[in-house]
């Protein structure tokens, strides 16, 4: 029945992507549609490159099932199709006494989600890390490094090769009857309609009549990068022990693929959607999220993190301090300022952050509303799951 079927996904970062693959690969006829120029473009683009593990993530979550069996695939698909990848494993430390709890707490969760990690102490740490100081940690072997713009091409080859077609440059401003009018007026008819527009989720599942009960808040997290005569301080990764009542893992130093290591990110409430610079203000974003009950319950919950991010994000000091608790040797100087991103982080009315990944299915839609880390690594696995929801609704 799929033969005769066209999908629309609106998205072109690595979700969209690797959902129109999974759709070609079933014999549904695609088009993803993309407001920008080229793949992705926001979140995609602008995060680490990490290959997360599995480790933090509540057993038998979408996260946990999808995350640890994306660790596998990505690594395999990205050394099949040529783009820069590397497991180089990683250290998540307690730098403090009191932190050993969460740490076996990481250690349990990680065991029971099948992902290979162990507890070390500090000498056996700094075998991996030299530089590192804690009182204990956490040596997971799966964590890698991945450039996933590079995998985004190739997907991206792989939709058009299945005979899928991707539109840049093509905003959609309406849903209605089976199809999707652009801001140049055209319009682009569908039988299934798959949103993974990230950091628009929201508008778009408003736009095609659904009722999502969250609110997309946009978190910008900044980047550092160390100067290059200071990358010999980190070898891999190192992680701090994350605070579990948020879903932002702290700042952390990790190694690129392409070379260098980065620093960060903090976590800042963003003015704009797409606002990776403090200037960047957008009038309806602001609305949006100030008017969302859920926001100002999360500030009165959180306000004093808030406070903490703000001032981190003001004063390249205080981000080096939070450095030098994993690597005591890394210096003011150390750091130069590199990229942001902004996370699209679902949020509920009740001001509680939505922590798993959610898809929100209609007749003959799906929307995926919140799709933060580890949806880059678990992305082949969230578009065969959504492709395999989508058609299964449509055939019922």
């Amino acid at each position: 029945m799929s033969g005769d079927q066209h999908a629309v996904v609106v998205g072109a970062g690595i979700v969209g992507l690797a959902t129109a693959r999974a759709l070609t690969r079933r014999g549904v006829r695609v088009t993803v549609l993309d407001k920008e120029h080229d793949v992705a473009a926001h979140q995609t683009g602008r995060n680490s490159g990490v290959i997360h593990s599995g480790l933090y993530y509540k057993p038998d979550s979408l996260k946990a099932r999808l995350g640890t069996a994306g660790a596998a695939s990505m690594l395999a698909f990205a050394r099949e199709h040529g783009v820069a990848v590397e497991q180089c494993g990683k250290l998540v430390v307690a730098t403090r006494e009191e932190q050993r709890p969460a740490l076996a707490e990481l250690l349990r969760r990680g065991t029971a989600n099948g992902v290979p990690c162990h507890a070390i102490g500090p000498e056996e740490a700094r075998e991996h890390e030299p530089e590192v100081s804690c009182v204990a940690a956490l040596w997971v072997e799966t964590t890698g490094i991945v450039d996933y713009v590079g995998v985004s091409r190739v997907m991206a080859d792989q939709v058009v090769a299945g005979g899928g077609e991707i539109r840049f440059g093509a905003e959609v401003t309406a849903v209605h009857d089976g199809r999707v009018r652009l801001a140049d007026g055209d319009q682009v008819a569908f039988d299934l309609l798959v949103n993974c527009a990230g950091l628009h989720s929201d508008r778009i599942a408003r736009l095609a009549g659904a009722e999502p009960d969250v609110r997309i808040v946009p978190f910008r997290g900044e980047y550092f990068e160390l100067a290059p005569a200071y990358t010999h301080l980190v070898r891999g990764l190192i992680y701090p022990v994350p605070d579990p009542t948020l879903p932002f893992l702290g700042v952390h130093l990790t190694r690129l693929v392409q070379g260098g290591v980065h620093a960060g990110p903090n976590a800042v409430l963003a003015l704009a959607r797409e606002g990776y610079r403090w200037r960047d203000v957008v009038p309806r974003d602001v609305w949006d999220s100030a008017s969302w009950p859920g926001l100002w319950r999360l500030a009165r919950r959180y306000w004093r993190t808030g406070v903490e991010e703000v001032a981190r994000s003001a004063s390249q000091r205080r981000f080096a301090r939070s450095l030098r608790e994993l690597v005591p040797a890394v210096p003011d100087e150390a750091l130069v300022p590199s990229h942001a991103g902004v996370r699209a982080q679902a949020l509920r009315r009740d001001g509680s952050l939505v922590d798993d990944f959610l898809l929100l299915r209609r007749p003959g839609q799906l929307h995926v509303l919140n799709a933060p880390s580890p949806a880059a690594t678990a992305s082949l696995e969230i578009g065969d799951r959504v492709a395999g929801e989508l058609l299964e609704d449509r055939d019922a």
